[in-house]
């Protein structure tokens, strides 16, 4: 083989839509829309007006995608180092690392402007804090200082939910934070699951992931230990008054499907049971909103559901 073959052979494919796509993380984007588009729905007892729904999650998604795509650029070197995210479009040189910046810069300035414009200034300023939260003191710093890094940098990616309810109300609401408490309670028993299928990997990439740095046994104990935790909290909403028993008897049953994985995660000697439990939680979370939606529509709103009280 020649070296102009070789070299030709070796050169990555250009990049396409799909690459550029990729950057913004799609499946992490849409499960945040889904949180989003569900905290609107709860901000108020009938329905939220059309363009606010599309405008108001248009913006948060794009604002979601340009932190995504920061940390497919920041993070370029590592994710050559790792099974899950070696073939991602900057990491294999299919997108160069000053388009991908440009592409993060744009979509992001799209995305603020549709917010401050067409729906309001809070959820702008908002957007952007949780923006700058992931792409710069998540993937910058706490990634790479500190084993706890998945628990301080969560607040950021459980933003969604607060950031529709103020697209709707225009106001931070007690009860749009008990959204935002519960997925920053899921995050790190989300996370780590993964962490743990993942571990050898992050210690090959440096990253000090907790079972990198505390090992397998701590990192499962305290999955189960933040797990019980997330059961708590997901009752706050019913012991307020912001949902009524439907929400309670789901939340009270996707807790004990999570318990369970905790807990055969903590015993379990399977390969693959890291996963299954990271896999479930995802369905967890899902599967929650959807509760919250179902008991907001099905049942009696509380009279002083908008007053706090």
């Amino acid at each position: 083989m020649s070296k102009a073959t070789e070299s030709s052979h070796l050169a990555p494919a250009p990049a396409t839509w799909r690459d550029y796509y990729e950057l913004c993380k799609p499946r992490v984007v849409m499960l945040m829309i889904l949180t989003a588009i569900i905290g609107m729905l709860l901000a108020v007892p009938g329905m939220v007006p059309l363009d606010v729904l599309i405008i108001g999650n248009l913006g948060i998604a794009l604002c979601a995608g340009s932190a995504a795509a920061v940390n497919h650029l920041v993070d370029r070197q590592v994710d050559k180092k790792m099974a899950r995210t070696f073939n991602r479009p900057v990491a294999t040189g299919r997108v160069d690392p000053w388009h991908a910046g440009l592409f993060a810069l744009v979509i992001g300035l799209a995305g603020m402007t549709l917010l401050v414009v067409f729906i309001n200034t809070l959820t702008a300023v908002l957007t952007l804090v949780s923006l700058l939260g992931y792409a710069v003191v998540y993937t910058l710093f706490l990634k790479r200082a500190t084993p706890q890094n998945i628990v301080i940098g969560g607040i950021a990616g459980a933003a969604p939910p607060l950031l529709g309810w103020t697209a709707v109300t225009g106001e931070i609401h007690g009860h749009a934070l008990l959204l935002v408490l519960i997925i920053f309670a899921w995050t790190p028993p989300h996370f780590w699951a993964l962490a743990v299928h993942r571990k050898d990997e992050y210690a090959k990439a440096e990253i000090p992931m907790l079972p990198v740095t505390h090992g397998e046994h701590y990192t499962k104990v305290h999955i189960l230990l933040y797990t019980l935790i997330l059961v708590l909290v997901t009752v706050l909403p019913y012991i307020t008054g912001m949902l009524n028993w439907l929400y309670l008897l789901g939340a009270l049953v996707l807790g004990a499907g999570f318990i369970y994985w905790s807990v055969v995660l903590l015993v379990s000697k399977k390969p693959s049971v890291g996963m299954d439990t990271f896999k479930y939680s995802i369905v967890y979370l899902m599967a929650l909103f959807v509760v919250m939606l179902l008991d907001h529509y099905l049942l009696p709103v509380p009279a002083d559901y908008l007053s706090g009280g």
